[in-house]
C-alpha cells in the first residue's frame, strides 16, 4: 500500500473545488421552457401528485437514489470523539464510495448532538428527503438505541454501517474460511476481542449463521466478559460467559476463530499457536491489526488470516457491502434493511469468492492468479461483479421478505441497467490505470514525431502509467517539443538510424533472420528492416529491451500488421490475430470486432476472431454473448460473406459448444432480443442481451463503431490487439492524445499480464 503523507492528503482534499462531492443538475436547464418546467410554474404538478400519493416522490424526485450519511462524530474511524465537523471529511468520503461503486447520490449530514433522543428526533425530521439512511461513526452503546429506534420509526432503509457492514463482510469471510478449514460453524469455538458496536453486531450475525452462543467468548479491555462481572451494559450481557476464563490468553486456547475489533498487537504468536488446527484469525483493528501479518504468518502454516488492510490478502472491507446493499434496497423501494437482506448479502459475497476471478481483477491486484483458498476468501473491492451480484441478492431478499414497495421480475434487465448506470467501462479503465501506475512498463512509441503520440507519451509518463521510449531523431523531437512547450526531461529517445545503434540493429537482424530463416528472411533483408521504426520497435519488445509497443498514427496498418506477425508471431492455437473496440453508450457496453486487422476474412479467420474476442471480453470481466453479423439471417442468403459467417457458426457450435454465440444475423436482430427470439426461437442466444458483435469484414466493423462515435452516441477504447504473442498495439490515424493514452494503458496491462504468464511458464 502506497504511503500517504499529510501533505498529500491535505492537497487531495483542498485542490480545485474543496471537498470530495458536489451536486449537479440532471435535467436540461438552458432555456426558459426548461426553467419553467424545473421550477415555477411546472414544479407545481409533481408537488400536487406527491401530495395525493407520497410514494410518487420516488417517481418525481431524487429520493429513490439519495442516501443520507449521518454522524455526530463520536466515533470517527480510529480518531474517536472528534466532533461532527471534524468528521465531515469521512462522511464525504463515504459519499464518494457510494457514488463510484453503486451510483448512489449522498448528502452528508453532520449533527451536533450527542443526546440519543435529540439525535433521533433530528434524523426523523429530515428523513422524508431520503430513500435511505446510513448511520456512521456513532459510538456504542448509544448507536444501538439510535439505530433500533430509527429502524422502528421510519419507513426507509436505515443501517449503521460500522455495525452491520463489518458484520456482513466478516460473515461472508467466515463462511468461506470455515469451508477452507473443513469446519462447521455450529461446532467452532469463537473468541471476540472488543465489545463495541462492530464486535457485537458481528457476533450476532455469526449466531444467525449458526454459531452457538455457548461456544463464544467475548473480551473487552478488562478481560473476558463473564457473568460474574457487574460492570456490563445490556449489549455485553448478551454474550457474557459462565466459563472459568479471565484473560484473552486463556480464552484463545483451543479456539477455532479469533475476531479482533480492538487495538493493535494484543494477540501474540504463542496465543495463535495455542489455537485449534487451521485457526481462523480476523485481526481487524484499524490501522494496525491485533497481530501483524508477518507475525501471524510466522506463527503457523495452517492459519487463515484476514485484516482490514488492502496491502494483505483477505481484506475485510465494508465497501464490499454497503454500496450494493443500499443499491438493492433503493431499487425496490424497501421500507427497511432487514435480517434477510443482510444474510442475502453475506451469501452473495461469499459465493462470488468461489467463482473464477476475471483477469481484469487479477491484473488490478498484481496479477496473482487468484483462486478460492486460504489467501482468497473474499472478493476484491475492485471486482465489478459485486454490483450486480450483491445488489440483486439484496433486492430479491427485500421482495421475498415483504419489505419492498416495488417488484423486479426481469433480473437480467436489472443487472444490465446497473452496469449501464455505472458507466461500467470507465470504471474498468480506471482500474487498469491504477494497475498501470502501480507497475509501469517500458512502452515504445514508434511515431513520436506525431504531435498526438508525443503528447500521449509525455502525458502517460506524467500520470505514472508507463516509462516511455521515443523512436526518432533527437533534434527533430526536441524542436516539436519546444514548439508545443512539452518537456522531454527524463524520457529516453532512441534514434534507431544513428551510428550508435549499429550494433543493436545488427543484433536484432541476426535474431530475426534466425527466427524466420525457413520463411525466407535473410540476414541482409532483416538488416534493411531494422531502419524501419516499426520493425525496430517491435524487436525491442521481442528481445526484452522494452515491454510494449504503440504505433499507427502514420503507418499503414496493413504493412505494420504483417511486420507484427513476422517479428512477434501469433499466439499458439491461432493462425490469425485481430483487434477489438470497447464501445460504451446509453444502451450499454458493446465489444466490436474485427475493427482493424482483417480486411476480407475467410471462414477460418472469422473463427479465430470469434475465439479471440470471446477471451478478450472475459478479460474485461464481462460474460460474452456474441452475435456474428451479416446482411442476412440464419442462412437466408447462401453465398458471399453470409455463407462464410454461417460456416464459422457451424464450426463454433460443434467445436466450442460452451461459447454463447449465434448468427449469421442482422444487427437489429442481434440487439433486439424480442424481435430475434420471436422470429427465430431456435437461436442459441434466446432470452439474452448481446454485448459482443463480430462483423463479417473490416469495412463494416470499422464503419460501425466510427459512425457511433461521430454521431456522439458512444465512446470507445481501442483498437485493442488480440492474438499476438507480445503487447503490440495499433492506433488509428485520427486518434486523439487521450485515445493514445488509453491505448497505452491497455498496452501496459497487456505487458503486465504477459510478464505474469511468462513467470508461470518458468
Amino acid at each position: 500500500m502506497a504511503k500517504v503523507t499529510k501533505e498529500d492528503a491535505l492537497r487531495y482534499h483542498s485542490e480545485g473545488k474543496p471537498g470530495k462531492i458536489e451536486v449537479i443538475p440532471t435535467k436540461p436547464h438552458s432555456t426558459q421552457t426548461d426553467l419553467s418546467l424545473a421550477y415555477s410554474p411546472g414544479v407545481a404538478e409533481p408537488c400536487l401528485e406527491i401530495e395525493k400519493n407520497p410514494l410518487d416522490a420516488y417517481e418525481y424526485t431524487a429520493k429513490g437514489n439519495l442516501v443520507a450519511v449521518i454522524s455526530n462524530g463520536t466515533a470517527v474511524l480510529g480518531l474517536g470523539d472528534i466532533g461532527p465537523l471534524a468528521g465531515k471529511p469521512v462522511m464525504e468520503g463515504k459519499g464518494l464510495l457510494f457514488k463510484i461503486f453503486a451510483g448512489i447520490d449522498v448528502f452528508d449530514i453532520e449533527v451536533d448532538e450527542k443526546n440519543p433522543e435529540k439525535f433521533i428526533q433530528t434524523v426523523k425530521a429530515i428523513a422524508p428527503t431520503f430513500g435511505g439512511i446510513n448511520l456512521e461513526d456513532i459510538k456504542a452503546p448509544e448507536c444501538f438505541e439510535i439505530e433500533t429506534r430509527l429502524k422502528n420509526e421510519l419507513d426507509i432503509p436505515v443501517m449503521h454501517d460500522d455495525q452491520h457492514g463489518t458484520a456482513i463482510i466478516s460473515g461472508a469471510g467466515l463462511i468461506n474460511a470455515l469451508e477452507v478449514a473443513g469446519k462447521k460453524i455450529e461446532d467452532v469455538k469463537i473468541v471476540v476481542n472488543g465489545a463495541g458496536a462492530a464486535s457485537i453486531s458481528c457476533t450476532k450475525l455469526y449466531v444467525m449463521l449458526g454459531a452457538r452462543k455457548e461456544n463464544i467468548i467475548m473480551c473487552d479491555s478488562k478481560g473476558v466478559i463473564s457473568t460474574k462481572r457487574t460492570d456490563l451494559n445490556e449489549a455485553k450481557r448478551e454474550f457474557a460467559t459462565d466459563r472459568d476464563v479471565r484473560t484473552l490468553q486463556e480464552a484463545v486456547v483451543g479456539a477455532d476463530v479469533f475476531l479482533g475489533l480492538s487495538v493493535a498487537n494484543v494477540l501474540t504468536q504463542d496465543m495463535v499457536r495455542s489455537m485449534n488446527d487451521n485457526p481462523i484469525v480476523f485481526a481487524l483493528a484499524n490501522p494496525n491489526p491485533e497481530i501483524s501479518y508477518a507475525d501471524a504468518m510466522a506463527s503457523r502454516e495452517d492459519i487463515i488470516f484476514a485484516t482490514g488492510r488492502s496491502d494483505y490478502p483477505n481484506q475485510i472491507n465494508n465497501v464490499l457491502g454497503f454500496p450494493y446493499i443500499f443499491r438493492g434496497a433503493l431499487d425496490v423501494r424497501a421500507k427497511a434493511i432487514n435480517e434477510e437482506m443482510k444474510l442475502a448479502a453475506v451469501h452473495a459475497i461469499a459465493q462470488l469468492a468461489k467463482e473464477p476471478v476475471p483477469d481484469v481483477v487479477n491484473a488490478a491486484y498484481q496479477l496473482k492468479r487468484t483462486t478460492f483458498g486460504r489467501n482468497y476468501i473474499l472478493p476484491k473491492a475492485l471486482d465489478p461483479r459485486l454490483l450486480t451480484r450483491v445488489s440483486s441478492a439484496v433486492a430479491k431478499a427485500a421482495i421475498e421478505s415483504g419489505v419492498s414497495r416495488k417488484t423486479i421480475t426481469d433480473w437480467d434487465g436489472y443487472c444490465n441497467h446497473l452496469r449501464e448506470m455505472m458507466g461500467y467501462d470507465n470504471k474498468l479503465l480506471r482500474s487498469f490505470t491504477d494497475m498501470a501506475k502501480a507497475h509501469p512498463k517500458r512502452v515504445v512509441f514508434a511515431e513520436a514525431n506525431h504531435i498526438n503520440m508525443l503528447k500521449a507519451a509525455v502525458e502517460a509518463k506524467n500520470e505514472g502509467i508507463c516509462i516511455p521510449i521515443l523512436l526518432g531523431n533527437e533534434e527533430r523531437l526536441a524542436k516539436i517539443a519546444a514548439e508545443e512547450s512539452i518537456s522531454l526531461e527524463g524520457i529516453e529517445i532512441v534514434n534507431m538510424r544513428h551510428d550508435r545503434e549499429t550494433e543493436r540493429r545488427h543484433r536484432y537482424a541476426r535474431i530475426l533472420s534466425e527466427k524466420r530463416a525457413r520463411e525466407g528472411v535473410t540476414y541482409a533483408e532483416a538488416c534493411e528492416k531494422m531502419v524501419d521504426r516499426n520493425a525496430f520497435g517491435m524487436m525491442m519488445v521481442e528481445t526484452g529491451d522494452a515491454d510494449a509497443f504503440v504505433t499507427g498514427v502514420y503507418s499503414r496498418y496493413s504493412e505494420v500488421t504483417k511486420l507484427a506477425e513476422q517479428i512477434i508471431g501469433i499466439r499458439p492455437s491461432y493462425k490469425h490475430f485481430g483487434a477489438m473496440n470497447i464501445v460504451t453508450s446509453k444502451k450499454g457496453t458493446f465489444f466490436i470486432a474485427d475493427t482493424l486487422i482483417n480486411r476480407h476474412p475467410s471462414t477460418e479467420v472469422l473463427i479465430d476472431i470469434a475465439r479471440l474476442t470471446h477471451d478478450a471480453v472475459k478479460f474485461f470481466a464481462h460474460e460474452p454473448v456474441m452475435a456474428m453479423l451479416s446482411y442476412s439471417n440464419f442462412g437466408s442468403d447462401k453465398q458471399g460473406s453470409p455463407l462464410k459467417v454461417h460456416e464459422a457458426i457451424d464450426y463454433l457450435h460443434t467445436n466450442y459448444p460452451e461459447m454463447v454465440i449465434d448468427g449469421e444475423m442482422q444487427v437489429n436482430f442481434a440487439l433486439d432480443k424480442k424481435l430475434r427470439d420471436d422470429m427465430y426461437p431456435f437461436n442459441k442466444l434466446n432470452g439474452k442481451d448481446v454485448n459482443t458483435l463480430v462483423f463479417p469484414n473490416l469495412s463494416s466493423a470499422n464503419s460501425a463503431y466510427k459512425l457511433l462515435l461521430e454521431m456522439g452516441v458512444a465512446e470507445t477504447i481501442g483498437p485493442i490487439q488480440m492474438g499476438l504473442n507480445k503487447p503490440i498495439h495499433f492506433t488509428d490515424v485520427e486518434s486523439s492524445t487521450r485515445d493514445i493514452v488509453n491505448l497505452t494503458t491497455v498496452a501496459v496491462v497487456d505487458a503486465i499480464v504477459q510478464e505474469q504468464i511468462e513467470k508461470r511458464k518458468a
